[in-house]
């Protein structure tokens, strides 16, 4: 198993998570494609739920909750990249350009966090962890695999990540029109340009699951309710598919070519 065992480095996505409008179908419908165990939290955390695969924290799923006099939010996966200090890396955030959604706060002992979106609108999580530091197991059939950014503004983009996480980005070899996110110079996340997306589609990151087999699993999913945004394809790094699940969240899933 790919079990992480240490803190991530800074810029390094570390977790995502779900805001669900109905939480228990959502981890009802993860737990049957994916097998993950959850169940519904503590009232003190919001009722958020920490979901495990083979026991390790995989993905959190919690239910959508909208500040008083302020519209629900979408159901969406949000990446949280990782940082040892959240309140410089807010700092940092709006000094860069991006935009504070949820200012810096702590989740108990767990650790604190904050949301935010960059110049281009791509909203994402940051995570300072104190008892939690984020996915134990990553890698691996139902387990996160990789986090991509979809901006229509690439020098910006490089500007801001570099400027509020030290994140670099790089061209991706044997990958046209695609890149890397670097941290100490290893891969830890993509970027695609929105040109490459339909019409429309606003900047965001797109959260990748592995899965043994990407066609059995698509079936999967639209026998429980879910949506093919993209058909089943072959890539550079594997097969993989665009979907929705049923309450209309975007991800993809991928069966990586063996390395």
């Amino acid at each position: 198993m790919p079990e992480v065992t240490t803190p991530y480095t800074t810029g390094t996505p570390c977790w995502v998570d779900l805001m669900a409008q109905d939480q228990q179908a959502a981890l009802d419908f993860y737990r049957d494609l994916f097998g993950w165990q959850g169940q519904v939290g503590p009232a003190e955390f919001g009722g958020y739920a920490v979901c495990e695969l083979n026991g390790k924290p995989s993905a959190g799923i919690g239910p959508a909750m909208a500040p008083e006099g302020m519209p629900t939010p979408p159901t969406v996966w949000t990446s949280y990249l990782s940082t040892t200090d959240a309140q410089a890396t807010q700092d940092a955030i709006v000094g860069s350009g991006g935009t504070l959604l949820v200012p810096a706060m702590d989740v108990g002992e767990l650790g604190r966090m904050l949301i935010a979106a960059d110049p281009q609108g791509a909203v994402f999580g940051v995570w300072q962890p104190g008892e939690f530091f984020g996915a134990r197991v990553v890698n691996e059939s139902g387990a996160l695999i990789w986090n991509e950014l979809h901006t229509s503004d690439l020098p910006g983009a490089t500007a801001f990540y570099g400027e509020a996480f030290g994140i670099e980005i790089q061209p991706a070899q044997g990958a046209e029109q695609y890149w890397e996110l670097r941290v100490g110079g290893r891969a830890v996340g993509g970027v695609s340009l929105l040109a490459n997306d339909p019409p429309g589609t606003p900047a965001h990151w797109l959260t990748y699951f592995a899965v043994d087999d990407v066609d059995s699993t698509v079936d999967a999913l639209v026998k429980h309710g879910g949506t093919v945004l993209a058909p089943p394809f072959d890539m550079v790094a594997g097969r993989m598919s665009v979907v929705a699940d049923p309450q209309g969240a975007p991800f993809a899933v991928i069966t990586p070519k063996p390395m």
